[in-house]
């Protein structure tokens, strides 16, 4: 279903995961004449792309009238001074989406005019595949239509979760923001234990890889939960049953991760303070 807002868009900052929602949300079918980008620095591929869709692009892009949503994609440090510069764009129906991380509901309206409508999102970086999932909080200013139009947005690049407690997004922020990079690190490691037991390095690591991408995509695939295809690929007695007796002992992994999900948390609410 193409997306269709009320009003203009503007994306403030058009990096990695700005430029990353501006694709998918062509590729849903939002016209290009309602969006307007506001990035001094646009890379090559991006300017390549507004360009051939006619998006107008630059330090400062003329708007028609009070955009519908500004989506705010830039580097934590810059919210104040961005978020300062938009203010007189903002029109009594305008949302602000913030994808800048550790920045809180606060901290975000504080330099907006008064009971301005603000959501703040985290999403994960497989959005830059179309693959990624988003979690949500709104400001009581915030009306339904206005949430529409952010998930409507974000479900360009992967799934979306709303919650009430904005508290919870410290540990958001340590599972799905961060989780990634977890994941990551498993491939590494299995790539160098398929090494330190006998496998060339190219095909360590292509086994590695191939076999955690393929996993991932059983696990959205499938109707059954994680610990239910774990059963489901561990034969009595077999090499498998083998291997998660190691990994499994005393729960070796899940306290690891608890720990490591744990300091990641610390880490957010340490940074959005």
């Amino acid at each position: 279903m193409a997306i269709a807002l009320s009003g203009p868009l503007l994306l403030v900052g058009a990096g990695k995961m700005g430029g990353a929602l501006l694709e998918g949300w062509l590729g849903r079918g939002l016209d290009p004449a309602t969006v307007f980008v506001q990035d001094p620095a646009l890379s090559e591929s991006m300017r390549r792309l507004t360009d051939a869709h006619g998006i107008m692009a630059g330090e400062a892009p003329v708007l028609p009238q009070a955009p519908a949503v500004i989506v705010l994609a830039v580097k934590p440090a810059l919210a104040d001074t961005v978020l300062s510069a938009v203010a007189p764009h903002i029109g009594s129906e305008t949302v602000i989406l913030s994808i800048a991380a550790g920045r809180t509901l606060d901290s975000l309206a504080r330099p907006l005019p008064e009971s301005c409508s603000v959501v703040r999102a985290m999403p994960n970086t497989p959005a830059g595949v179309g693959e990624g999932i988003t979690v949500c909080v709104a400001n009581s200013s915030t009306s339904d239509l206005q949430r529409h139009a952010c998930e409507a947005l974000l479900s360009a690049v992967g799934d979306v979760v709303w919650i009430d407690d904005e508290a919870m997004m410290d540990v958001v922020t340590a599972v799905s923001g961060s989780g990634p990079a977890y994941v990551f690190h498993l491939v590494e490691s299995l790539e160098r234990a398929g090494i330190e037991a006998g496998l060339p390095a190219e095909l360590a690591a292509r086994l590695a890889r191939a076999t955690v991408a393929g996993a991932g995509a059983l696990l959205k695939k499938s109707e059954h939960d994680a610990a239910t295809l774990r059963t489901n690929v561990t034969s009595p007695k077999g090499t498998t049953a083998a291997a998660l007796k190691v990994l499994m002992e005393e729960e070796a992994m899940e306290r690891l991760l608890t720990r490591a999900v744990a300091e990641a948390a610390k880490r957010s609410r340490e940074l959005s303070s």
